[in-house]
């Protein structure tokens, strides 16, 4: 078998790309699960900015609270304020 012929490199690159899933299914399934979830945290994030300011509890709608939500969840946000106490 010629994997050079005609329809082979779209042949190879669909056999390598089932192998790639195959083999790193587990981490990828990790990886999609920690980014919906820093997805929700910076909407989480973007809300709380809205309300959180008239009660004094402020935090920035950026890339470190979104992905400390996402790893850590709701402990998560109470480092961040945590931090924001303490920097203050």
């Amino acid at each position: 078998m010629n994997l050079f012929a005609e329809g082979g490199p779209w042949l190879t690159i669909l056999f390598f790309s089932v192998l790639f899933l195959v083999i790193f299914r587990r981490p990828l399934g990790w990886l999609l699960k920690f980014l919906a979830r820093s997805a929700l945290g910076l909407g989480f994030l973007a809300l709380w900015s809205q309300s959180g300011l008239a009660a004094g509890l402020a935090l920035g709608v950026n890339a470190f609270n979104a992905l400390t939500l996402g790893l850590l969840g709701l402990p998560g946000l109470g480092l961040l304020f945590l931090f924001r106490w303490v920097g203050t």
